[in-house]
């Protein structure tokens, strides 16, 4: 991560500066196995919280990943799970005011569970297994408030 300070001039030609934060893009993974949705938990230090989340995640040492490649790494190390069957079914702008960063959702499906593979930092995560009318429920009472999974969820509605 960087973060910079861009000196712009704006449209009625008076200068200023624009704070930006480049991240390298994320992949985030719905898995979805019938009615149920796996996410992740774990404890977002910003927020001093643990959170229900979709798995997502960057390769900053590898940003020239494509993203699916990306996105079945994330899904196999923060779940366990492989899918026969990853689709992307759209984009996310994190920040767009502040940052760079991008991300792409893709839909997990045909899964095999196995071990996770999970970094340092993700040695506390937890799985679970939530019915779709769970997870709407717990982004209703604000139990689920991560923006990205609660945007993909969105684009998974959307696809029909």
């Amino acid at each position: 991560m960087t973060v910079r300070e861009d000196r712009i001039r704006r449209h009625d030609g008076s200068a200023g500066i624009y704070g930006v934060i480049d991240k390298p893009d994320y992949a985030l993974v719905i898995p979805l196995d019938g009615d149920r949705l796996m996410l992740v938990e774990q404890f977002r230090y910003p927020l001093g919280k643990r959170r229900w989340e979709f798995p997502q995640g960057t390769a900053p040492d590898r940003e020239h990943l494509d993203t699916a490649t990306l996105a079945a790494r994330e899904l196999r190390e923060e779940t366990g799970l492989q899918a026969a069957t990853m689709t992307k079914i759209g984009s996310l702008d994190c920040a767009a005011g502040m940052s760079s960063q991008r991300g792409h959702v893709f839909l997990a499906t045909d899964l095999t569970e196995g071990e996770p593979e999970r970094e340092p930092e993700e040695q506390d995560m937890r799985t679970d297994w939530f019915t779709r009318a769970e997870f709407e429920r717990l982004v209703r009472t604000g139990e689920i408030t991560d923006a990205q999974s609660i945007a993909a969820y969105g684009l998974l509605l959307l696809r029909g």
